[in-house]
Formats: C-alpha cells, sequence, structure tokens
C-alpha cells in the first residue's frame, strides 16, 4: 500500500475503507508518513468530503492511535459531555455536578481554552489548590467513591487527533465537518463513557456560525457515536451571545456555583437544565420531563452545589472560594466600558467579546501562554438591552491597566446600538438523536 494511492483515490472521489485510513493515520503518527502527504489526503478529505461509514472508520483509527480508557471498573452508567466551545460557556461545572447528584458517573476529561474560547481545565484551576492531573487509579476511585471527577485530558489520547489537527491548522483544512467530528468523536470514544451529550455551539462566538453547518456536524457526531455503541445525542445551542454575564476564569466558577445555588443567570441556568436533562435521559433515568425534573430537584436541595464542592475538596481544592466568590483573588484594576449613545444592543460579537477577555489576559493566543485566573469581563448590557449614553455596558477587570485601551477597541468593534431592538435567538434551536432531528 502506497500513500500516493490513497491520496490520489480521495483526490478523485472514491471511498477510503478502514485498511487505507489505518495505514494513513498510523502511518503519519509512526513518522513513516510525512507531513507533505498527509497534508495532500486532508486536503483532498476538505475538497471532497467524507460518507458517514468513511468517517465513523477514520473516528476508530484515530481513538485507537493512543491509549483506549476502560472505564469498566467504574460501577454504573459512565455519562459525558462536549461542548464545541464558545464564549461564557461554563456549563460543564454546572451540569456535571448535577447529574452526579441524580446518581449518574461522571468520569469526564476536559480541555483547555486557546483563543477566544474558554476551557474547562482553565476555570478548575482558578479553585486554588485544585489538581486536574489525576492517576487513573485516583480518577477511577474519586469517580466510585463521590461519583465525580473532571480532569485534563491525557496527551496519550487520541494521539493522531493531536498530530493531524495541529497540521490542519496551518493548511486551512479545519472547517471540514468530517474532520471535525471525527477529531471530537476519537477523544469521546478513547474516553471510554457509555453517554455521551454533544452541545453543539452555533453564532457569532462559536465554530459553526449557521443552523444548518451546526445540524451536519451534531448528525454526524451522533451516527459515529451510535455506530460504535455508544448512545449519543446533540443539542444546538446559541453563541450569539455569551451564556450568563461572566468571561473569565475566576469569574465563571463563581457564577457557576450561583445557578448551583439556584440564583444564576436565568439563560445559564436554562441551558444547564436542558443539557443536564438530556444527559439524564442518555443514562435511563427517564424521559425528559422526568429528567429536567431531577435536575431542578438537586439545585433546589442543594445536593448539585455540595457535590460540586465534594469535587473540588477531592481534588485539593479551595472550597471556601465556591462558597463564597468574595474570597476569589481579585484583579488589581477595573474599568468600565460605557454606552456612547442611548438604544437597544443590536449587535455585540461575541468572538470580540472573547478576544477582548484574551487581551485583558484572561485567555491563551499560544498554548504556552499563562493565564491570570482573575482578569475577566463582567456584562451589564446584552443583546436586547436598552442603553443609555453613559451608562455601563460592561466592566473590565485586569492586572495591568494598559491592557483596557486595546480591549475596549476590540470589544466596541463588534458593538452596535440602534433604536429599534434586534431578534433574539433562541437559546436552544433543536435536539439531533439517532431517530432525527428535533426543532425547538
Amino acid at each position: 500500500m502506497r500513500m500516493y494511492d490513497i491520496i490520489a483515490k480521495k483526490r478523485d472521489g472514491g471511498t477510503l475503507n478502514h485498511e487505507e485510513l489505518s495505514f494513513a493515520v498510523n502511518g503519519y503518527v509512526a513518522g513513516d508518513v510525512p507531513d507533505y502527504q498527509m497534508s495532500a489526503l486532508l486536503m483532498a478529505i476538505y475538497l471532497r468530503g467524507m460518507t458517514d461509514e468513511e468517517t465513523a472508520m477514520l473516528t476508530d483509527v484515530m481513538a485507537h492511535s493512543g491509549d483506549m480508557v476502560d472505564l469498566s471498573a467504574i460501577a454504573g452508567i459512565k455519562a459525558d459531555k462536549h461542548s464545541t466551545g464558545g464564549v461564557g460557556d461554563k456549563t460543564t461545572l454546572v451540569i456535571a455536578p448535577i447529574v452526579a447528584a441524580c446518581g449518574v458517573k461522571i468520569a469526564k476529561m476536559s480541555g483547555r481554552g486557546l483563543g477566544h474560547t474558554g476551557g474547562t481545565i482553565d476555570k478548575m484551576e482558578a479553585v486554588p489548590g485544585t489538581r486536574t492531573s489525576l492517576t487513573q487509579e485516583e480518577f477511577f476511585r474519586q469517580v466510585n467513591e463521590i461519583g465525580i471527577s473532571v480532569i485534563g485530558q491525557s496527551g496519550k489520547i487520541a494521539v493522531a487527533d493531536k498530530k493531524m489537527y495541529a497540521l490542519r491548522d496551518v493548511t486551512a483544512t479545519v472547517g471540514c465537518i468530517p474532520l471535525i467530528a471525527s477529531s471530537i468523536m476519537s477523544k469521546k470514544l478513547a474516553a471510554g463513557s457509555d453517554a455521551i451529550l454533544l452541545d453543539v455551539t452555533m453564532g457569532d462566538g462559536a465554530f459553526m456560525k449557521d443552523l444548518d453547518g451546526a445540524l451536519e456536524l451534531a448528525r454526524q457526531m451522533v451516527a459515529i457515536g451510535t455506530a460504535h455503541g455508544r448512545k449519543v445525542a446533540a443539542l444546538i445551542t446559541d453563541m450569539d451571545k455569551p451564556l450568563g454575564h461572566n468571561i473569565g476564569n475566576a469569574l465563571e466558577v463563581a457564577e457557576s456555583m450561583a445557578v448551583l445555588q439556584g440564583k444564576g443567570p436565568a439563560d445559564l441556568t436554562e441551558v444547564c437544565l436542558q443539557l443536564a436533562g438530556n444527559m439524564l435521559v442518555l443514562a435511563g433515568k427517564g424521559d425528559m420531563p422526568t429528567c429536567r425534573k431531577l435536575a431542578e430537584n438537586v439545585i433546589a436541595d442543594g445536593s448539585a452545589f455540595e457535590k460540586c464542592c465534594q469535587m473540588f475538596a477531592a481534588q485539593g481544592g479551595d472550597i471556601s472560594v465556591l462558597r463564597d466568590a468574595d474570597k476569589f483573588q481579585k484583579a488589581k484594576y477595573s474599568y468600565e466600558l460605557t454606552a456612547p449613545a442611548d438604544g437597544y444592543i443590536y449587535k455585540n460579537d461575541v468572538e470580540k467579546i472573547g478576544n477582548a477577555s484574551v487581551l485583558l489576559g484572561a485567555g491563551r493566543i499560544k498554548k504556552e501562554d499563562s493565564i491570570d485566573f482573575a482578569a475577566g469581563i463582567t456584562m451589564h448590557k446584552k443583546l436586547g438591552d436598552y442603553v443609555k449614553a453613559g451608562e455601563s455596558i460592561c466592566t473590565f477587570y485586569a492586572d495591568d491597566e494598559s491592557l483596557f485601551a486595546a480591549a475596549e477597541e476590540m470589544y466596541r468593534g463588534g458593538l452596535v446600538i440602534r433604536d429599534e431592538p434586534p431578534t433574539l435567538p433562541p437559546l436552544v434551536y433543536a435536539r439531533v438523536t439517532s431517530d432525527g432531528v428535533e426543532r425547538f
């Protein structure tokens, strides 16, 4: 078998088989296939696409390119959730404790943030002392004992994905649905959970900008998971405005704890209840109305918040900051960004909001950049809200005053105020399962 022939076959619109995909991917991981040939294959896939069967086979090969985590040592159904990313997307910190408090095991691996998209592990590490790197033995023991652990992703999971993504990043082949689907699902399959809920975000602040693309990505990922014997569903959720009011690591942890204590923002609470309800459905806890009620109950009785505190405590975190957000270390400086005129916030570009928070120190531009956990943005007025000239739209937080000017320029670059209000998008557009699409 030759890589040349595999590239030519896909270039000409052919369908690759498992043996050919395995030869290409495993050869690339081993160093036998050079970058330029893998780049050519990725571009051929980008231009020619893949069948569902091909995508499922590619995912399988990528999943098996590293460690396959066997969670059978953990009793019961194990549920997982993956978000395709966004700004202010702190849902894992809310829904994982909710689902665990309802008796479903959460053995979850999460990632770090890069660019305008935040990462769960960075948010967890904003809680002083929290360990996000556990041995497999520690991880399994914690999930068996308290029902939940969220840790950083092992570098040995889906090794091919890391190498292929780095190549896609520099060869303009990132935006290809079969490659996105196989990238996400190879890691989810390798992580070993029985039930997987996918949160496919859509809008300005998300990778998928339109509903058709988001639905197709969700459909392909559900098909891959189902083909591998997992229970999978996807929700298409809005990312035309950030979730909640806070963007930045410690700020988002504080807001997540407010939701778990029943006093969080309405939009974040609603999305979290829908996500948690769907995870519980996949885990066999009943139909959607029953599962939503279960989720509401564990917030109301405080058990979801206590489960979250248990998890952080087990991983070395100082939970006094979870119980009292004022105990988080604060940024040295704050700055009010004010409205230039009276009117409705007609547009408020989410990607620019996310990038403004990165400029304040809350995120990374390069993987090796360090993060200021206290930096970020609190939004007082969001898309559709009425503002008066001079009124504060948001507060910036940073440890260096000189960062405010660039962040303000970035934020204002996506801000439009008009006399008439915009049409607000729904929080959740659709649910995708192996049975089809349910639009809301």
